[in-house]
Order: C-alpha cells, then structure tokens, then sequence
C-alpha cells in the first residue's frame, strides 16, 4: 500500500490515528520466510545426496550451480597459507580497517564470556554449572562478487573467543571467484579450514560430515533461500543459529536529527535487497515530510537505487504518532532487528525498549557503525523474533552442564524427598535407587 507523495518519494505513510492503522502496520510487517514446496524438494534432494555419497556430491553440485570444472575437493579447499597470503595482499587501508574492526569485535565478545560456577551446600554437597566450548562450529558466508568479510569476523570471533576447537569456514565461488577480503577476515578471525563450496549443499557437508569436510556441531551464518531451508532441515542433526528474515531498520526520531542523515540511515537497510525493511517513526510532522524530501533528494544518487525504491515502495514506511508513548509502544510492537533512538535522551527511553535486537542511541550512532566496527555482533533476530531471541554471542558456542556433587549426608537427606516423589509417579527403580543412599 505504498504511495508516491510530493516529495516522489513511493513508500506507505501511515498514522496512528487513523482507524486502519492496526491493520495497516500488520499488513506492513507480514513476512513469510517458509520456502515453497520446490524449494523443499530440491533441498531434501541435496541433502540425501551429499549424506550418501559425501565428497562426490559436492564436487558435482559445485560444477553445477557455481559454474565450475573441478574434479576433487582438493580444489575446493583453502588452507591457513592462502588465507595468510590474501590478508598479506590487502592495500594497506583495508588490511588496518579489517585488523581494527577484527580487535573491537574481539574485545566486545571477551567481555561475554561466562565463567563455570559451584556453590557448597551446609552439608558438603556441591552443586554448579560447567561452561564448556563446542568443539567444531561450521561458518556459512555468502561468496562470489556479494561477498561480506563483515559476516566472517562477526560468525568466527564469537566462536574463537568462545574456545571452539576447530572452526569450519564454507564460502561458495561462483565462476571461480575468490574474495580476497574475505579471505583475510577468515586469516583475523581464526578460522582452521575454508571450503569454497555454498548452498544446501554446504549445510549438508557440515552437518553430516564427508570423506573431506568434517562433521561440525552447529551452523551459523546467512544465506539465501536454500541455505536457510536447508538450516532448517537439519537442526537437531546440528545446531543452528536462527531462520534470519530481510534486515530492517526502525528509526525513532524526536525531530532533532538532521533530515539527510535519518534519510540514509533508512537507504543502509533498504540497499539490502528488496524485500529489507526501513520505517521511520515520529510525533513530529513537519519532520517526517523533511525526511521524506531528503529522501527524495537523495534516491537518485545511490548506486542502488533500484533496490532502494523497490524495498520501501514494498515495506517502507514513515509513521506519525501522537507522541513519544506511542512511539515507545510502536517500537516494542515491532520488535526490530535495529532500533535507532534518534533523541535527545536516549538513555532514559532503555528502560521501556523490552524487543529490540540492537538498540543504536543518539543522533551519531549510524546502524552502519554496527554492523563494521562498533563491536557488538551484526548477526540479529529479525520478524519480530527479538520478543524471545537474542544476538548472535559467545553464549551460541558454547554450552553447560549442570554439576551436583552429593556427600552421604546430602544424599540421605535428598533420597527422602526424591523418594517421595517418585513414588508418587510410580517409578519404583527411582525411588529405590535415591533410598539406597538414605541413612539409617
């Protein structure tokens, strides 16, 4: 339901106080990320395919679907000297951007990391929580001319900093193309193996394991249609990350912020890809249709301005409510991926922002900052899943098991009340194995 206004700008404008709006901003936010029917059965097809015949299946869907003419996966395998090689290569501006964002995301996720408890009860039982790294995590990476050496540091250094013993890196390379930024940001971030292969394909060889790829115990990364339905076909076999939607950007803005700058705050998400979502929300008027003009100004200077119109003619929109209460419930009803706070205090708005992937506060924070070098992971829950889902972190590999330590006197204590109750689900072998250790 978009509109072109006077500014020529095409995306929704919606208000809170028109009797639709509910409606509107459901219609608005329905993403539908289930694949097709086709999609599935493709995916079931490579699956079965490469868990049976491993190595083989690889290398022919490789050929296949990037383009290639390789006869072993020999040829589809990086070791630590060419990603050495390709950091080594970089002009002296990216190798220092790379190292310095690689350093600021490492030492954000150093400060994650959970430490293994105990406690000791009056009676000498112990009782605690050991934290323990994965021992394999797989990376997916886009490839090709899209590549991201972002998506690298932010999958790989969590899990580095994590402990992971082995870091699995896939990347696919249609027509044989290699990126060499990405190759270096494999270099920074620890990865121990790069296989150039993509798609299902991928997924399966690092959830099942073959004759060349090894068996990882969980999967994170982006990647397109048949990536995610693939991820989602062999979690329990393996861990997965998160089924992640287009990226979206939510901007709350109290009038003060430059015009241009909020307009291309909202263009960094919509450049995406089409179906990528930016919205702008509002008390002021006279600045929504400020943002709008800047907006119209600028679209035409953007090198993918094609992609721009198209995501917000489909899912932009500018939002005016009547004031910050309403704004602040439009933000937690939304639950979005980025959430900038362009006020004058953001600060004092943390308290009430419940769903929110990550929170951008202040009229200098760009979302664009995040998502290179501030830090924190780029790696978000999207479709409103921020209501129960969290970044990507050190927390994703690793995992902990639980302790208990019983001393006779804990344990006869214990064996009373644990006898009781599994009595009373008649579960007599329970019951008689916690008696065992009760005192006379």
């Amino acid at each position: 339901m978009a509109m072109t206004d006077s500014s020529g700008v095409e995306l929704a404008r919606l208000s809170t106080a028109d009797a639709d709006f509910t409606a509107r901003l459901d219609a608005l936010l329905a993403w539908e990320g289930v694949s097709s029917g086709e999609v599935q059965g493709r995916v079931d097809e490579i699956l079965t395919a490469v868990k049976a015949r491993g190595d083989a299946a690889l290398v022919e869907y490789s050929n296949r679907f990037d383009r290639l003419a390789v006869a072993s996966m020999a040829e589809l395998t990086l070791g630590p000297a060419r990603l050495r090689e390709a950091f080594e290569g970089l002009p002296e501006a990216q190798r220092q951007a790379l190292s310095t964002a690689a350093e600021r995301v490492r030492r954000y996720h150093e400060h994650q990391k959970p430490e293994s408890w105990q406690y000791t009860e009056a009676d000498g039982t112990v009782l605690g929580q050991q934290v323990t790294p994965l021992d394999r995590a797989g990376i997916y990476v886009p490839g090709g001319k899209a590549a991201y050496p972002s998506s690298v540091l932010m999958n790989a250094l969590p899990a580095h900093v994590a402990g992971v013993r082995e870091i699995v890196m896939v990347v696919p390379t249609p027509d044989g193309v290699l990126n060499e930024l990405v190759l270096a940001a494999a270099h920074l971030a620890g990865v121990d193996h790069v296989f150039t292969i993509g798609g299902a394909q991928a997924v399966a060889a690092l959830a099942y394991g073959t004759e060349t790829v090894p068996r990882v115990d969980k999967i994170v990364g982006p990647g397109n249609i048949y990536v995610a339905t693939a991820k989602r076909a062999v979690f329990g076999q393996v861990g997965i990350d998160m089924i992640a939607g287009p990226s979206e950007i939510l901007v709350v803005s109290d009038g003060g912020t430059d015009p241009d700058w909020l307009a291309m705050d909202l263009f960094s998400q919509a450049e995406h890809d089409e179906d990528a979502q930016s919205i702008l929300v509002s008390w002021d008027a006279d600045h929504l249709e400020a943002v709008a003009e800047a907006m119209a100004r600028a679209l035409p200077t953007m090198e993918r301005e094609g992609i721009i119109h198209a995501s917000l003619a489909a899912r932009g929109a500018l939002i005016h409510c009547r004031d910050r209460g309403e704004a602040v419930e439009l933000l937690n009803r939304i639950a979005p991926e980025h959430l900038e706070l362009s006020v004058a205090d953001p600060e004092a708005w943390l308290p009430e922002v419940r769903h929110a992937g990550a929170v951008f506060m202040g009229r200098y924070t760009a979302e664009a900052l995040g998502d290179y070098c501030a830090g924190p992971n780029h790696v978000l829950p999207t479709s409103g899943t921020a209501r129960f889902s969290s970044p990507l972190g050190v927390y994703d590999f690793q995992k902990r098991s639980s302790l208990i330590q019983c001393s006779a006197e804990g344990a006869s204590a214990l064996g009373g009340t644990a006898s009781v109750l599994a009595r009373g689900e008649s579960l007599t072998a329970h019951a008689r194995s916690a008696e065992y250790r009760i005192r006379d």
